[in-house]
């Protein structure tokens, strides 16, 4: 795997002048056209799962029926992450440019943002910007409309079909896959739900083409990313990178020069020991991220940082599978009695079992998430706990 160097960029929060210009140039293209190049273009999905956006695309293009929909995922609840929040505040319009060529991509009438509780401050600022752009959209010929949802603070609405649920007015919690949303979403119709990010890259794909955005990151992780700073860090902040950079390099840029951990996407990510920073690619080939980068060092106990993770995982567990309910419990509840010595060092290994089992058997995200930072916390961090 070739790493890149760290680099800064600035394409997301260039003036947001000119994105209907963008749509008047795109509009006039056929739809095939911006799939095939969307793909070319090698985006993958900002808000960390990472499927390509113009297979995503395709697939709802090619889903029967005449109702479909554009929803853009703004239910920003991974801890540490508020990159979406600058984005929305501060080019709303490149958004909705984005989520308008996904409509006039795959033949859309009506999209949504669903937006973060947590956001409500934004709604009064991005509600002006809609109904201007709404009105743009019909001058320009694009049956297509936007509108705005509200999420009631669940972190599992993050994942695209609780999100949906939880827009048809039910308890948010996942469903089965498949079918998937591009087949039968909203309202069991054809939906695309991507990330704010995720649309703003699309509008920036449309702007300059898929051959000048292959010029930045690595085969398997085009582009550049959007990345919230935060934690024991000299600079703290939003941040716009290119993509394959080594952690080392983050580090060297961010750190305070005491680092010993960072955690990689969030809670639900990895946390990576110094020794393997050199070796840590920051990019779908490494350890990909949905823009969480929390910094810690040698005054932080790895446990505590372990413990509130946990607690988060089992305060916004929806409850619906057994492996995540249970699993958040009982991952809690043993690092607390090995802490305490009421269970042996070796205990540790079982609740890493545990983790991986719950990896594969949850039914979403969230549950399958859980060991990701449990596992590197305690497998490079053990002394922490057990001491």
């Amino acid at each position: 795997m070739e790493a890149t160097k760290l680099r800064r960029v600035d394409f997301v929060f260039r003036p947001d002048n000119t994105s209907i210009d963008v749509l008047r140039k795109t509009l006039k293209r056929d739809a095939d056209d911006i799939i095939l190049e969307l793909i070319d273009s090698g985006l993958k999905g900002r808000g960390g799962a990472g499927f390509l956006t113009g297979l995503k695309w395709k697939l709802a293009k090619e889903a029967a029926g005449d109702i479909k929909y554009v929803i853009c995922n703004a239910d920003e609840g991974e801890p540490g992450t508020f990159k979406d929040r600058e984005i929305l505040d501060r080019v709303p319009r490149r958004v909705l440019t984005g989520m308008a060529i996904c409509a006039h991509t795959i033949g859309a009438k009506e999209g949504f943002i669903y937006l973060r509780a947590e956001y409500k401050f934004l709604a009064h600022k991005l509600k002006a910007v809609m109904a201007e752009m709404n009105e743009e959209f019909k001058k320009l010929g694009l049956d297509f409309s936007v509108s705005l949802r509200y999420g009631s603070g669940a972190y599992v609405c993050g994942e695209e079909t609780a999100l949906i649920d939880s827009m048809e007015g039910r308890r948010g919690e996942p469903r089965n896959k498949p079918p998937f949303p591009v087949t039968a979403g909203y309202l069991n119709k054809p939906t695309v739900v991507n990330n704010v990010e995720t649309f703003v890259n699309c509008c920036i794909i449309a702007n300059i083409g898929a051959d000048e955005y292959k010029k930045f990151g690595t085969d398997n992780s085009r582009g550049f990313k959007l990345f919230s700073v935060s934690g024991d860090c000299s600079k703290e902040g939003v941040f716009e990178l290119e993509l394959g950079m080594t952690l080392a390099d983050f580090v060297e840029e961010f750190g305070d020069g005491d680092t010993k951990a960072v955690q990689v996407g969030g809670a639900s990510g990895f946390c990576v020991p110094r020794k393997k920073f050199k070796d840590t690619i920051i990019g779908f080939e490494g350890i990909p991220t949905g823009g969480s980068m929390k910094i810690f060092n040698s005054t932080r106990s790895m446990y505590n940082v372990l413990h509130n993770y946990l607690e988060f995982f089992e305060e916004e567990s929806c409850g619906q599978c057994t492996p995540c309910r249970v699993g958040c419990q009982q991952l809690i509840k043993g690092i607390e009695a090995v802490k305490r010595k009421e269970k042996p060092a070796g205990y540790l290994d079982e609740l890493v079992k545990l983790a991986k089992v719950m990896k594969v058997a949850s039914k979403c995200g969230l549950g399958q998430s859980v060991g990701n930072a449990f596992v590197s916390i305690v497998e490079n961090f053990r002394e922490e706990i057990v001491y």
